[in-house]
Order: C-alpha cells, then sequence, then structure tokens
C-alpha cells in the first residue's frame, strides 16, 4: 500500500444518475459526472460531465433526479458515444463517492471496460470516523458548510444531478479527510476503500 499523502493519489470524484435500481437489469445511466481530485481540490477545468441517452423513454418516476425527461435526453450521446472517455478518465485512479459502489456496480454493467484503481466511499469513511447525524451526502454537506462552495463550483447544478453531487462528493471527502487527520492514501484506503467486485457485472 502506498504511503504518500493522500492529495497527490490520482483520484477522481464520481456520480451517475440513472433511472433506478428498481429497474434491477434494465437499469439505464441517465447523466454522469467525473471530477479528478489535485491536490485535494476539485478540478474543474477538467470536469467531465453529460447526459446520456438511455434508448429508451423515461419513466416518470419520483426518484428520477430532476430535470432527466426525454426531451432533455433526446439529443445526448448514447453509452457507446462516451465509452472511451469514460475508460480513460478512470484507468488506474480512484473513484471517489458517496456509496460509491452502488454507482460503480451500474457503471462496469453499462462500461465492463473501466478499470479504477480502487472506490474511495465517503459514506463509508463517514461511519468509520463515527460522525455524529445522518450521514446521507446532504447531510454532510450541510454539517462541514459545503453548500455554498458546491454551488459556486456548479453554479448551473443542483442537488441530485451527476455534476453537483460529483463536486459535493469530492468536498466531503477533503472535510472528513481533515477532521480525522488523514494523512496517507494507506490510511485513506482503510478508512474508505470498498472492494473491487471481481465477478461478472450485476446490479444485485
Amino acid at each position: 500500500m502506498n504511503h504518500r499523502h493522500w492529495t497527490t493519489a490520482p483520484l477522481v470524484a464520481l456520480d451517475l444518475e440513472g433511472t433506478g435500481a428498481q429497474d434491477r437489469g434494465q437499469e439505464a445511466i441517465l447523466e454522469i459526472a467525473l471530477v479528478p481530485l489535485v491536490d485535494g481540490s476539485p478540478d474543474m477545468n477538467a470536469a467531465y460531465d453529460t447526459l446520456v441517452h438511455p434508448g429508451r423513454p423515461v419513466p416518470r418516476r419520483p426518484w428520477i433526479s430532476p430535470g432527466l425527461t426525454d426531451d432533455t435526453l433526446q439529443d445526448a450521446p448514447r453509452p457507446e458515444q462516451i465509452d472511451d472517455a469514460l475508460v480513460a478518465q478512470i484507468r488506474d485512479r480512484y473513484l471517489v463517492g458517496h456509496n460509491v459502489g452502488v454507482d460503480y456496480k451500474l457503471l462496469r454493467l453499462r462500461h465492463p471496460g473501466v478499470a479504477p484503481a480502487g472506490l474511495i466511499d465517503t459514506l463509508r469513511l463517514a461511519r468509520s470516523l463515527n460522525v455524529p447525524g445522518p450521514k446521507g451526502l446532504g447531510a454532510l454537506v450541510n454539517r462541514y458548510q459545503l453548500g455554498d462552495r458546491v454551488n459556486a463550483l456548479v453554479p448551473d447544478s443542483r442537488p441530485h444531478r451527476a455534476l453537483w453531487d460529483t463536486v459535493a462528493a469530492a468536498l466531503v471527502l477533503v472535510a472528513l479527510a481533515e477532521s480525522a487527520s488523514v494523512r496517507s492514501l494507506t490510511d485513506l484506503v482503510r478508512a474508505a476503500g470498498r472492494d473491487l467486485p471481481h465477478e461478472e457485472p450485476t446490479l444485485f
């Protein structure tokens, strides 16, 4: 394991929005965002954010993120059109996200060529640090007073959209690591790492 400071590690924050786990093996990605972390800060100049055409009508369900409708997705690229970009941006980097294992399972189902170095889960980190109170992404953003900073970095986004939640997860990671004096990549992986599945991709 690497003992260098965690902020020097190749990290990229991830969030995606989909049609919902209720679709089981038919769940489709509707939006995805990737934001590298450089020296412990989101690198918005290198951010990748795109809608994704699911290849079928999007059902009207309360859990589908606001604004992700057939009209907004009709001109979006299809999964095969973004596959190369995702593979290139994720290769050999640690994926950071809130409950990142869920997003990674769907990502790997639809883009099996992605090959991250590992998974860093801010939800697991919050639990391992015994952060009091609710540990949802929004609750942690409020606890560490990060909302204004997220809004400043992504003024055209909003909570529960991929880019907003990606930046929020990146900033939550920094806040949690600083509060616990996490120094090395070794310590970060020990506290927040998730195993990469090696079996055939499945949502369940």
